[in-house]
């Protein structure tokens, strides 16, 4: 059974740092897109980072310099570390994996994590 599961989640001040992980069962990780998403409820699900089959990772322009997405092959995990968070980083957050980093290549998706950042 492929399954994606999301952790790591919580509620933290401004310039505060989280780190999320997406653990994978049921199939191997690093043999797949693994991208990280949030969103907002009311909004459209924003994509935030991808980290590809072959190693090399994407960022949107919003989260670059903030957020890095590493892989740990022995654990089958996929991180999302996130610094300097913003109050507009609150959304929940999930991982998804797909054969690439386009959004409409994802085909299975994690439950979401929910990050709360205020003051």
């Amino acid at each position: 059974q492929v399954q994606l599961v999301e952790s790591g989640g919580g509620s933290v001040q401004p310039g505060g740092s989280l780190r999320l992980s997406c653990a994978a069962s049921g199939f191997t990780l690093s043999n797949f897109a693994i991208g990280w998403l949030r969103q907002v409820p009311g909004k459209e699900r924003e994509g935030l980072s991808c980290i590809g089959s072959d190693g090399n990772t994407v960022y949107v322009d919003s989260v670059k310099g903030r957020f890095t997405i590493s892989r740990d092959h022995a654990k089958n995990t996929v991180y999302l570390q996130m610094n300097s968070l913003k109050p507009e980083d609150t959304a929940v957050y999930y991982c998804a994996a797909g054969l690439d980093c386009g959004l409409g290549s994802f085909a299975s998706w994690g439950q979401g994590t929910q990050v709360t950042v205020f003051s």
